[in-house]
């Protein structure tokens, strides 16, 4: 059997990538305590895994449509927000609360992608009302809707 191409190796990658991620957050989700203030993430987390070994199997069996694959052009665009979410994920939420971190990395996100020009006020009064609607209906899903623990710390 040949060596996959560039695209398919890509897609294994990936999506191996997103399934490690998957199953270290779903145990994560099965071994934390108070276990009541994980149900809601263990759910969560249970049907991502199954979700991110399926496409996992699907990319190592060939069964995956998988186009041209990233460019170097492509992934250096994605790279900053990335970053970000690494950032987030592995400091900012636990460090400074989740509703504060959620609110600077969305805003930095969102002030990254956005195509309005960063010079024009306008464009930034939009993305500052874009990030508060955005919150509001974070804040009103997970603490009122849900009652879902999320990490305190910091701020709040």
């Amino acid at each position: 059997m040949s060596a996959p191409s560039l695209p398919r190796l890509q897609h294994i990658v990936g999506s191996g990538i997103v399934a490690a991620v998957g199953v270290v957050v779903a145990y994560i989700s099965y071994t934390q305590q108070p276990s009541e203030a994980f149900l809601f993430p263990r759910l969560i987390a249970t049907v991502f895994v199954v979700l991110a070994l399926w496409t996992f199997a699907k990319a190592c069996l060939g069964w995956t449509k998988v186009g041209n694959g990233i460019s170097g052009r492509q992934f250096a665009n994605l790279l900053p927000g990335l970053v970000v979410a690494l950032i987030y994920i592995f400091w900012a939420a636990k460090g400074v609360g989740f509703y504060t971190a959620t609110t600077i990395a969305f805003f930095i996100l969102l002030s990254l992608y956005d195509p309005a020009p960063h010079m024009a006020l306008k464009s930034w009064v939009k993305r500052i009302i874009i990030t508060a609607g955005f919150m509001a209906v974070m804040y009103g899903l997970f603490a009122k809707l849900l009652n879902v623990y999320t990490p305190r710390e910091v701020f709040f």
